[in-house]
């Protein structure tokens, strides 16, 4: 390595600055560290005063980044200058090895691109996934997920809300990320539902045993026709058994409201078909009813059925937008 100075190299190893050919060269040297051209070669010309430079300069930068990182030193016990200087050599050619094989595991990880599923607010779309779990979508909802899993787990990001039958590998668990909510399974069958507007992820088990956790913290694990309601808001958790298969009907009905408001019924259909629809009564706001659209509904027939169980009718704008009419509820 003939007017190559093997320090700077090696500073370039830790700096994550090298060209392929400088790896080249660098592992060459790591491999014949006593080359009559080596930095270290050069260096034992001049005798041991020689060599205790160069293994000082060693030294002060493995000193330098201990410093910088705050990590406690051990003193040692002082030991026959020629034994320290042997050691010395193995341990600089040993570290050399070491960032060599830590930056070559860099250059050469690959970043996994994630395919995205968006479904539109009037749409439901369903994925079969590279490992064979199925997942369907809800409207407004969106999947994140790799082509194809590798490493120890297989993870995907959901926004909305989807219903997950996965695909049993008891070797890769197969992970959902909701925001900051995890939910962990090996193979089950599971609906997990993010409300934004009333700040929850709720999962449901319909089939095997699902663990779920906020960011590192453990919450509960829940098993077949049991719900776990977390409130990103204030971190409250609300277990509950329900009956699942009402929870996943979404997936054949368009929306299903349950003794709900007007209100909250019409900020679905908001979002849902996008479109911003306004009451000229506010005690309309406050009306109770319990109901269910198909799937493929248009906003006409679902808000006309909606404005006739709380006797109420509606118009549309000049702007587009919609007006609900009518008396309200006591």
């Amino acid at each position: 390595m003939s007017n190559i100075n093997i320090d700077d190299l090696l500073d370039k190893y830790q700096k994550g600055q090298l060209t392929p050919e400088e790896i080249q060269l660098v592992e060459k040297w790591l491999r014949n560290p006593d080359s009559e051209h080596s930095t270290w070669a050069r260096w034992a010309k001049l005798g041991a005063q020689g060599e205790d430079k160069w293994l000082g300069s060693v030294l002060n930068r493995i000193n330098e980044t201990i410093d910088r990182q705050e990590t406690p030193v051990v003193r040692l016990q002082r030991v026959h200058k020629s034994v320290f200087l042997r050691w010395s050599a193995a341990a600089a050619i040993l570290i050399g090895f070491c960032i060599f094989f830590y930056i070559t595991s860099i250059n050469h990880a690959t970043i996994i691109p994630l395919a995205t599923l968006k479904t539109p607010a009037s749409m439901q779309k369903a994925i079969t996934l590279a490992d064979g779990s199925r997942v369907s979508i809800n409207a407004g909802s969106e999947l994140r997920y790799p082509q194809s899993f590798k490493g120890k787990t297989r993870e995907v990001f959901l926004s909305g809300e989807g219903y997950f039958d996965i695909h049993h590998d008891a070797a890769k668990p197969f992970i959902i990320h909701t925001g900051n909510i995890v939910t962990t399974v090996l193979g089950t069958a599971f609906n997990i539902k993010e409300d934004k507007i009333n700040h929850t992820v709720v999962v449901t088990v319909t089939n095997g045993k699902v663990s779920v956790a906020n960011g590192g913290h453990l919450l509960d694990m829940i098993t077949p026709g049991q719900q776990l309601s977390f409130n990103t808001s204030n971190g409250q958790t609300t277990k509950l058994q329900v009956n699942a298969i009402k929870v996943i009907a979404w997936q054949k009905i368009g929306l299903q409201f349950e003794d709900v408001t007007f209100e909250a019924a019409v900020k679905q259909l908001e979002l849902r078909f996008n479109t911003k629809i306004n009451f000229a009564n506010n005690r309309l706001k406050h009306c109770r009813f319990t109901g269910a659209s198909l799937a493929g509904d248009n906003l006409t027939t679902v808000l006309t059925a909606i404005c006739g169980f709380n006797n109420a009718t509606y118009q549309t704008l000049t702007d587009g937008s919609i007006l609900i009419n009518g008396q309200g509820c006591d």
